[in-house]
């Protein structure tokens, strides 16, 4: 009877332990970081096509300099910012990260906006190759940050589910923040559009 109850003992042990979710959390925690991993590796790969940009376009608009600088200084702040995967877990971190990036995003917009004055810019070769490299890097950072936002999804059910929040909160695993949107409110309602003068 004793070994039975042992045998029993160690069948619940094992089963309490194998539905408890820790393996489970470490895999998903992995899947973050690897999905944020790609995310500022596509950051960095905009950053990098700057300085080009940038040149290219100083030759056709040197009397552009606000905007140029504008971009300049948007890229630096935005490489200059420490990216740790402590960042992934405070939210405050999290938010400048997103605001840094969100700066450098908009001084782009200006700088093609500019780009759209200068006929002989717009048929330059090289300028429309990395145009379209910048597109394509914009395009990369948003399926980076879906694939984010996924893992950060999957992550917080298995954190905020029972019985898996118990072993949340015994091994300390909190909830992660997701991406948002600064500006969330201005762009939920639509936009006004008036053909008149």
């Amino acid at each position: 009877m004793k070994r039975w109850m042992q045998w029993l003992g160690a069948v619940l042990l094992a089963s309490l332990i194998s539905g408890c979710g820790y393996n489970e959390f470490q895999g998903k925690d992995e899947q973050v970081k690897a999905a944020w991993s790609e995310v500022v590796n596509q950051y960095q790969r905009r950053a990098d096509l700057i300085p080009n940009l940038v040149n290219t376009v100083k030759g056709y608009a040197s009397h552009e300099k606000e905007t140029l600088e504008a971009v300049t200084r948007a890229r630096a702040a935005a490489t200059s910012f420490q990216i740790t995967p402590e960042v992934l877990n405070n939210p405050e971190a999290f938010s400048k990260f997103q605001q840094v990036q969100g700066e450098l995003s908009s001084a782009l917009s200006r700088l093609m906006a500019v780009s759209e004055n200068y006929p002989q810019l717009k048929a330059d070769t090289s300028f429309r190759d990395l145009q379209s490299q910048l597109e394509g890097t914009e395009n990369r950072i948003t399926v980076a940050r879906q694939r984010y936002i996924q893992s950060v999804r999957d992550y917080n059910v298995l954190a905020r589910s029972f019985p898996t929040n118990l072993t949340a909160m015994m091994f300390n695993y909190e909830v992660k923040p997701s991406f948002t949107v600064d500006n969330e409110k201005a762009i939920s309602n639509a936009p006004a559009v008036n053909f008149g003068k």
